[in-house]
């Protein structure tokens, strides 16, 4: 039994890496309490999906660019320095953000404003604070420090959107936005606390060049490719967090609380996945691992769009209840069934995270590791930011239900076309790791 729980031996050998994932599931929780009210914030002012997906898309384009560039930074300088720095201005966006909505501005153009600068700021940090990890930890503890990332990652979504959407429906934006500073403010004492961690093997100079060459990594470099195309398969095509506010508000009620169940439903299925993930230490197909889970993500949103669409068959489209209602429909079937197919979804999403970040690791060298840091953080974050787009635009369209139905289809069928073509990731195999 106990070899079926999460294997803990990279929090208890590793002081350093302790401190690190204690400030990143602290950050996270923030983080994705802010997500969350940002949404609620815009949906409120908006009463549209669509423009809740627009928060996605104004934080993908500063995701994509600072995401890629902070890649070579990392490569290039210590990388303790550019955590801190990163996270200072991760603080300064979320401090204005908390202003906005204390002051009661009310301008979607301001807030979205203020999403593109956190994003910026996150774009560097997260490659700084994932590339330290393999500094802190043996390699053959890289698979349990990823699990306790995945953790980590899924305790904050869980958390996060939960409290969000309590807090929004009973205390107001300002409160939901000021718990994110004092979270971020806590994980810059955690990194400041590390020691200096220049990277192995000398600088590299930070610049264009830089970020090209990473880039080009990844056309001989076919098993870290696929793995991010895989997500993107999932993340864009099927990323359902857009649907919440207004499934909250429309299909199932309960408004801005609702909305955070749903969130939270996605990470307390990782969560569990998590806690006995130990059995993943043992799995060596890494690339047939991720390829099932990715798959399995899509079917669970398939499953999901399924419950929306018996709950409400008749729905068009069209928002008329409120962000900030707090009478949730606890008794409802299609509450529970769209949890449940949400937590399916979660967890299959935890496996896949495991042996993506893994695979990562452990194939690329040091001296590129940054850069395919940002790489992957453009990926794993930019992805659910356009996938928000995407089904916004679809909502608007199809309506939620549709919305994530299809979505999940488009999932499941993108992996079934991608391993076609790229056969010899399914025999990707952890003991000979090959980028």
């Amino acid at each position: 039994m106990p070899a079926l729980l999460l294997d803990t031996a990279p929090l208890r050998s590793s002081p350093e890496y302790r401190r690190l994932w204690t400030g990143l599931t602290l950050a996270g929780v923030g983080s994705q309490l802010g997500v969350t009210a940002v949404a609620l914030q815009v949906y409120d002012l908006t009463r549209s999906s669509f423009a809740v997906g627009l928060v996605g898309l104004v934080s993908f384009v500063p995701l994509v660019v600072l995401g890629l560039y902070g890649g070579a930074l990392v490569d290039a300088h210590d990388r303790r320095r550019v955590a801190v720095l990163s996270s200072v201005a991760l603080l300064v966006a979320s401090v204005l953000i908390a202003a906005q909505a204390w002051l009661g501005v009310g301008s979607v153009a301001l807030l979205l404003g203020l999403v593109a600068l956190q994003s910026a700021a996150f774009a560097v940090n997260s490659p700084a604070r994932t590339a330290i990890i393999p500094m802190l930890v043996p390699a053959e503890q890289l698979p349990a420090a990823n699990a306790l990332g995945t953790l980590s990652m899924n305790l904050g979504v869980t958390v996060g959107p939960l409290l969000g959407g309590v807090l929004v429906g009973t205390v107001g934006f300002g409160p939901a936005y000021t718990i994110d500073v004092v979270t971020l403010l806590v994980a810059l004492v955690t990194v400041l606390s590390l020691p200096p961690l220049p990277p192995l093997g000398g600088a590299r100079k930070a610049g264009l060049a830089s970020v090209l060459e990473g880039l080009r990594l990844l056309r001989g470099w076919r098993n870290v490719r696929t793995t991010f195309l895989l997500d993107l398969c999932a993340m864009v095509l099927s990323q359902p967090r857009a649907l919440f506010p207004a499934v909250g508000a429309v299909l199932i009620g309960g408004g801005a609380t609702t909305a955070g169940v749903l969130a939270s439903s996605v990470a307390v299925g990782s969560v569990l996945a998590s806690l006995v993930s130990g059995p993943l230490g043992r799995v060596h197909r890494h690339g047939l691992a991720i390829a099932v889970s990715v798959a399995a993500w899509g079917a669970a949103v398939v499953a999901f769009g399924l419950v929306l669409l018996l709950a409400a068959p008749a729905h068009g489209g069209a928002p008329s209840g409120s962000v900030t209602t707090t009478a949730v429909p606890w008794t409802s079937w299609a509450l529970w069934a769209a949890c449940t197919a949400l937590a399916a979804a979660g967890a299959a999403d935890a496996v896949s995270s495991v042996f993506r970040q893994t695979v990562l690791q452990s194939a690329a060298p040091d001296w590129a590791r940054g850069r395919l840091q940002g790489v992957f953080i453009v990926v794993v974050a930019g992805g659910p930011r356009l996938g928000d787009l995407v089904a916004g635009a679809d909502a608007d369209v199809l309506g939620e239900a549709l919305a994530a139905v299809a979505g999940g289809a488009a999932c499941v069928l993108a992996v079934v076309v991608l391993m076609a073509w790229q056969r010899g990731f399914l025999r990707y195999d952890s003991r000979r790791p090959v980028p």
